[in-house]
């Protein structure tokens, strides 16, 4: 058995859990993640510290969900690129159309702002780098709660 300290994360699990979700019921999977160096994103792309990823499979290509990273293949600005985004780097997954999913806390050491909504940051569809449309007014919101 493993003690407390040796139990493997579930956010993989959870990650994976809500990416099929959101692909079985005809929505888009979208990832919030904290940029840092181990984070392979097209900088530019890269807002407040932060971008949102497009991980569906009309945007990605090669797409692997493992338990350490998710990878994949995407066209920014028409420009192929290879993004591999840690785990522990994840602040949420969600579905683009409803705001639905689940937020994790991250940061350099493991801790996160207090208010993190990961919708209500504009970020980057990776099909095609075009930047994701501002969130309605009224549209559910995904919030981190303790």
């Amino acid at each position: 058995m493993f003690s407390d300290t040796e139990l493997p994360s579930t956010r993989p699990y959870l990650i994976r859990a809500l990416y099929e979700w959101c692909s079985e019921n005809g929505f888009t999977p979208y990832v919030a993640v904290k940029v840092d160096g181990s984070v392979q994103v097209p900088r530019e792309y890269v807002q407040g510290g932060e971008i949102v990823l497009n991980v569906s499979m009309d945007a990605t290509s090669s797409l692997k969900l493992g338990n350490e990273f998710i990878e994949f293949k995407a066209r920014f600005g028409g420009k192929p690129r290879d993004i591999m985004v840690p785990i522990h780097r994840v602040m949420a997954i969600y579905a683009r159309e409803n705001g639905q999913g689940m937020a994790f806390p991250v940061s350099d050491e493991e801790t996160t702002p207090a208010n993190l909504t990961a919708v209500d940051k504009p970020g980057v569809d990776g099909a095609d780098g075009e930047p994701t449309p501002p969130p309605v007014s009224g549209r559910p919101a995904l919030t981190r709660i303790k």
